[in-house]
């Protein structure tokens, strides 16, 4: 008998985790490089002041990057734990009210009593600390935190999309820096946009509209203050 849904049936949940730094991560470097890098030209810079501005951002973001993910995270990772520790002591002290709790959830969730509290039985005969974290306390495993990971992603898609911009003031002609760095980094931004919607299920046109409305806006008020303050001086 055929099988009433397709075979090798395909979900994208699994690379939330490390999706979210890296798209994170690359459009921060693609979008705070290059408004920093046209900020700085914008003031009448020297072409060596904004290629000194670049590779100093890239430099900071990807160690910052690193840096607050990892903070974050781990601080997520410590709430975990924190949680799995007080429900692995309940299970010891109240192991009834424990069983029935899980089996209220089923039951909330419109499973009939008698079963539910039947496969709450046998949930936690095979892993009840297993049971109340994913049912109870919404931990699974394709969630959960993991620093370095974060870490380490953030930081090389940081690296990555802030190199684009570097790339582009370099190869700019005379003059054009930043309609230059402007038109590759709304690019960058799109084909990340496009991207991440590819990698994670999502919908191409609006991923890639999110992304350059708010890169084009960035840039252009960075440029518009590093004019000001280079008039200003």
């Amino acid at each position: 008998m055929t099988p009433p849904y397709p075979r090798g049936e395909h979900h994208y949940i699994h690379r939330i985790g490390w999706l979210r730094a890296a798209v994170l991560g690359a459009n921060d470097g693609i979008l705070s490089t290059a408004s920093l890098m046209i900020g700085v030209a914008a003031a009448a810079a020297s072409s060596a002041d904004i290629l000194i501005a670049g590779v100093a951002a890239l430099a900071a973001g990807a160690m910052s990057m690193a840096a607050g993910e990892y903070v974050s995270v781990s601080s997520q990772a410590d709430t975990e734990k924190a949680d799995l520790a007080t429900e692995r002591a309940a299970l010891k002290d109240y192991p009834e009210a424990e069983l029935q709790e899980l089996a209220d959830i089923y039951i909330a969730r419109g499973v009939e009593p008698a079963t539910a509290r039947a496969v709450a039985e046998q949930l936690s005969r095979h892993d009840a600390l297993g049971a109340h974290a994913r049912d109870e306390l919404g931990m699974t495993e394709v969630a959960a935190a993991q620093p370095v990971l974060a870490a380490l992603s953030s930081a090389a898609s940081f690296a990555v999309g802030a190199i684009l911009p570097i790339i582009a003031a370099v190869l700019a002609p005379e003059g054009m820096v930043s309609v230059t760095l402007g038109t590759v980094s709304l690019v960058s931004l799109a084909l990340l946009g496009w991207m991440s919607a590819v990698i994670g299920g999502a919908s191409r046109w609006r991923a890639i509209v999110r992304v350059v409305f708010w890169g084009a806006a960035a840039m252009a008020v960075t440029g518009l203050i590093g004019r000001l303050i280079g008039t200003a001086l």
